[in-house]
């Protein structure tokens, strides 16, 4: 067997070593993205708990009677209301404003519209409709 054929039937100790050297160097960043990649998808996990908790308060809301829910704007008067709110001190409390809407802007209320707002406490996250016939 020549020298030739001897070399080329495996890889040398150095070109192991070089591509081992190489994929560890390439595994890292590959490795800190995927952890990026995780982590986001936990955040996105919680936002998304949070719409889907507002969305089910705002339908609650939006299922009682329109005539108790302009009882109880007018009776807030943009405050939040203590009985369509989440008890105080209850973990992502879930605080729900009622108003009177004024479709036309003549500053008087338009009868049989109230706008309500569902909010989660100390944090932007909001979601808003009217309730009408």
């Amino acid at each position: 067997m020549s020298r030739r054929q001897k070399r080329s039937a495996g890889f040398s100790y150095l070109e192991v070593l070089v591509a081992t050297a190489l994929l560890a160097l390439a595994l890292v960043p590959a490795l800190e993205a995927l952890e990026g990649a995780v982590r986001g998808a936990g955040i996105a996990e919680t936002e998304t708990r949070r719409h889907h908790r507002l969305v089910a308060r705002l339908e609650s809301v939006l299922a009682e009677s329109l005539i108790a829910l302009e009882i109880e704007a007018i009776a807030t008067a943009g405050a939040p209301s203590d009985w369509l709110s989440d008890p105080p001190g209850t973990a992502g409390r879930r605080i729900v404003t009622l108003t009177p809407f004024d479709a036309d802007g003549d500053s008087t209320p338009d009868p049989g519209i109230v706008r309500v707002d569902v909010r989660v406490e100390a944090t932007e996250h909001a979601i808003s409709s009217l309730a009408g016939p």
